[in-house]
């Protein structure tokens, strides 16, 4: 694979662009009542709780805190750290077809996510799409998270871009809004489809 020396870049997201990702994935597997589990969901093992891993704080002092919290469910919250890639249900449809086409092309190639870096350190290895990518930003690494302008100036510095020359795609608006604050091209990924058509649009593909 040749890539270009200069020119425009690639950034993707990872959870909900890359790969699916949902906690029920996993919790479904653990708790068969619908409404307790939609209970958990909503007051134990959420979103909210796992964006602090996101941050960079680590299972260690989350997990035992939680369980503190919610003693009688011991083993879920022990799965959430264990069996985290099973919140991974697997591919988003296209996107990974998109990659491929783009390193074909030698277009350079990022991640800037939010994802916890213990929880990294086991999702990574299991897919090799990323391989294609020549880094990856990681928010439990850098100790900071989108849409903190720090990631964004620390993904310019390490792809040695800024302003449009990086296209970046996401599913959080939030997200997009900050990109484009930098000067980025941007686009609020939906679905393969869409992100096909701006990628034409902006001569990538």
């Amino acid at each position: 694979m040749s890539v270009r020396a200069a020119g425009p870049a690639v950034v993707f997201d990872v959870g909900r662009v890359l790969f699916q990702w949902q906690l029920r994935a996993l919790f479904e597997k653990l708790i068969d009542d619908r409404a307790e589990l939609d209970w958990f969901l909503a007051h134990v093992v959420t979103e909210e709780w796992h964006f602090q891993h996101d941050r960079g704080r680590p299972l260690a002092e989350m997990v035992p805190e939680r369980i503190a919290q919610f003693p009688e469910y011991a083993r879920h919250i022990h799965a959430y750290a264990t069996r985290f890639n099973e919140t991974v249900p697997g591919p988003v449809a296209g996107t990974h077809a998109l990659v491929e086409r783009l390193a074909g092309r030698g277009v350079p190639l990022y991640c800037l996510t939010n994802f916890g870096a213990e929880l990294w350190q086991a999702f990574r290895p299991t897919q090799p799409i990323f391989d294609l990518f020549a880094d990856i930003i990681v928010s439990g690494v850098e100790k900071v998270a989108k849409p903190d302008p720090q990631i964004y100036a620390i993904t310019e510095a390490r792809s040695g871009r800024k302003g449009a020359a990086l296209f970046f795609t996401d599913d959080n608006p939030a997200n997009i809004a900050a990109a484009r604050a930098r000067g980025w091209q941007a686009h609020l990924f939906t679905d393969a489809t869409g992100l096909e058509a701006a990628l034409c649009a902006a001569g990538l593909l």
